[in-house]
């Protein structure tokens, strides 16, 4: 469904709601009624199901991943991804393929807007990127420059507004923004803001820039967002375009990833390498910390908004969030986590049968931890990819069966054998409670539980999602009372000096240049509430 809605607001600034070019308006009024006549049809089947005692379904929408915000299992939220080409006649087809690539950063909505230097096309849907676009809508947006996001709610509600990027109007004609982390103080700018009379058309605090950039006093569109950029605090990794320029735009800690690549003479900006990998580009180098690129027909100019303060690439993302097949800071992810599960081992042998990794982030570490020890390496954990769509109503023991829908043991492999299972982290404890006890259903005779990460006790300001500190495990819990409420016969995380060693990155810099606030409480940049942490994506 194509529409758009354009709204004054206070700053001078129009919001431009999904999608087509920034000409067309038809059919915005008849598809917002539509939509709220859904929104209307979906309260009053959730009232009817209270008032009957019966329940609603687990999972009843009209797009994957839609009503799953209690997910079975209580992994933390892969962020959100973003992708921009200039300078290459198939800009829209490029960015596609770059999209999907970074899927696993989020896999709520995506969105692709593109410019021929005239006009601006855009497209956002919610669901998987293959779902969103089709052939039509790529052939549709037209340019040879193009910004792209993929994401997965956080901060902000699951709902198509929220959805990037972000296309606005404003005094200097069109712009739109995509943007991968959070803006720690952007709760307070927005409140400066909209005591000046900007009206907000989202929750996502992406808005608060544009809102910056459209009440700049600067002339210069350049000077505009720089000063923007200087405003907000946080982990942000922005792109930011109008109809002859490309912004790109690294937090002066480096918290959330960014790079550049090049195929023939265009330019290509992604979250991760795998994106360049699926379309054939050269990686470059990674964004700087505090750095904005400006690309425009002159070719590519190197600035900065900010200095580099002390240097925070997320931990997480050497354990969890990016493909193995990426290169964060020159390091390769799969052997960085396999040269964790190589510490892990050696801080915490223990004499068993076989070792398996929770699919998939923990698999690089798993087979790291095998080769350590001599223990084999068995695939005794599988992970079905194909269950986003199931319009079940279950009861509660149906519920708990649906975790095996997703994984389930190999039980001719872990039958009778003691099982070393990897993973990645523990967040409130309830996954690994799970896997344990589904391990021990097909036959293992003992569990051991190793981690490779230390305990996750804080949470997260600069763009994961993550449950308040109270929630988390560790938070509140010692090491033996996690081991117990997981039902494990051991259990052992990977030290902070471990986890340190394993990736690598040079002894030259305070905590090897990366944070570990999630883990030793110590955050690069001033914190603001708690219950606004999140991602500022959406």
């Amino acid at each position: 469904m194509s529409h758009e809605i354009l709204i004054p607001g206070g700053s001078g600034l129009a919001f431009c709601s999904e999608p087509t070019r920034l000409a067309d308006r038809a059919n915005a009024v008849a598809t917002a009624a539509s939509a709220a006549a859904l929104s209307a049809d979906d309260a009053s089947q959730a009232a009817a199901a209270q008032a009957n005692g019966t329940s609603v379904p687990l999972w009843a929408g009209s797009y994957y991943n839609e009503g799953m915000d209690s997910d079975v299992f209580d992994k933390l939220k892969e962020e959100c991804g973003v992708f921009g080409v200039f300078g290459h006649p198939e800009a829209s087809a490029l960015s596609f393929f770059g999209l999907h690539a970074l899927q696993h950063r989020g896999e709520e909505s995506a969105g692709l807007c593109t410019t021929d230097g005239n006009e601006f096309f855009y497209h956002r849907g919610m669901g998987l990127v293959k779902e969103v676009f089709d052939n039509d809508k790529i052939q549709y947006l037209k340019g040879s420059m193009a910004i792209g996001h993929v994401r997965y709610s956080t901060s902000g509600e699951s709902k198509l507004q929220n959805a990037q990027p972000l296309v606005f109007k404003y005094r200097g004609g069109d712009i739109a923004i995509a943007t991968n982390g959070n803006l720690v103080n952007a709760a307070e700018i927005r409140r400066e803001l909209e005591e000046e009379g900007s009206i907000f058309q989202t929750t996502s605090d992406t808005e608060v820039v544009i809102h910056l950039i459209a009440r700049s006093k600067r002339d210069n569109i350049e000077d505009a967002v720089k000063d923007a950029l200087k405003r907000v605090e946080g982990g942000f990794a922005f792109l930011i375009m109008v109809h002859d320029k490309l912004f790109v735009a690294q937090d002066k800690n480096a918290l959330r990833p960014l790079v550049i690549g090049k195929l023939g003479d265009a330019y290509t900006f992604a979250s991760e390498t795998c994106a360049f990998e699926t379309i054939g580009a050269v990686y470059l180098r990674d964004i700087k910390p505090g750095e904005m690129l400006i690309v425009d027909k002159n070719g590519l100019r190197e600035e900065r908004f900010a200095e580099m303060e002390r240097r925070a690439i997320c931990a997480m993302e050497f354990i969890y969030f990016s493909r193995p097949d990426s290169d964060l800071d020159e390091i390769n992810i799969h052997m960085a986590r396999k040269r964790m599960g190589q510490v892990l081992a050696q801080e915490s042998f223990v004499d068993a049968d076989v070792i398996t990794g929770v699919p998939d982030s923990s698999i690089s570490a798993a087979i790291g931890f095998a080769e350590q020890t001599g223990i084999p390496y068995e695939i005794g954990l599988i992970k079905n990819r194909y269950t986003g769509r199931t319009f079940i109503q279950p009861s509660q023991e149906l519920r708990e069966r649906g975790v095996k829908m997703k994984l389930s043991a190999v039980r001719k492999v872990v039958e009778g054998k003691r099982v070393v299972m990897i993973d990645d982290s523990i967040v409130r404890g309830t996954t690994s409670l799970r896997i344990v006890n589904m391990l021990r259903e097909a036959g293992a005779a003992e569990v051991h539980v190793r981690i490779t990460s230390p305990p996750y006790k804080n949470p997260c300001f600069y763009g994961i999602d993550t449950p308040s500190r109270k929630e988390l495990i560790a938070s509140s819990k010692s090491i033996e009372e996690i081991r117990k409420a997981i039902n494990a016969d051991s259990l052992h995380f990977l030290t902070k000096e471990g986890l340190l060693e394993a990736v690598g990155r040079t002894k030259d810099e305070y905590n090897r240049g990366m944070c570990m606030g999630c883990f030793d409480n110590d955050y690069p940049t001033k914190v603001f509430d708690e219950e606004e942490a999140g991602c500022g994506c959406g």
